[in-house]
């Protein structure tokens, strides 16, 4: 079976930002979804891989076997696009997701360019959303 990339890597969260990104503004678009996930999560920022920044871990099996350790809620300041992860396919969010602002959703993320062109309290409501989807699913540490 294959290893899971996205792992706790021990590596310093504010060292990775000065270092990864390029743009002031992302950096500061940074350093606040730090401070909003790590407030509506309790969790502090670990890294997870190479760029994810995430917020607490959870441990999941599939049906399959495959099974692993993930972060509640995360984020990457990629090159072009933020990628959140904070999204959990449910009712609530999906209809939240209307009033969320400008961003594209993924597979399992949401994209957005900067952190301006969304509603923070919608936001809130996906995270807030997806932590209780995660804590009612799986074992959480």
């Amino acid at each position: 079976m294959a290893k899971t990339k996205t792992t706790y890597t021990g590596e310093d969260v504010i060292s990775f930002i000065d270092s990864y990104v390029d743009s002031e503004q992302k950096k500061m678009d940074s350093l606040q979804l730090i401070n909003l996930l790590k407030q509506w999560s309790g969790f502090e920022p670990k890294m997870w891989g190479p760029t994810i920044i995430g917020f607490g871990n959870y441990h999941y099996k599939y049906a399959s076997g495959h099974e692993g350790d993930a972060p509640i809620l995360g984020f990457s300041p990629r090159k072009d696009k933020f990628s959140l992860y904070v999204f959990s396919d449910t009712e609530k969010s999906r209809t939240t997701l209307e009033s969320l602002g400008n961003y594209k959703m993924g597979k399992a993320c949401i994209y957005i360019k900067k952190l301006s062109d969304i509603n923070i309290e919608a936001l809130e409501t996906l995270c807030l959303e997806s932590i209780a989807f995660v804590k009612e699913r799986y074992e959480v540490s």
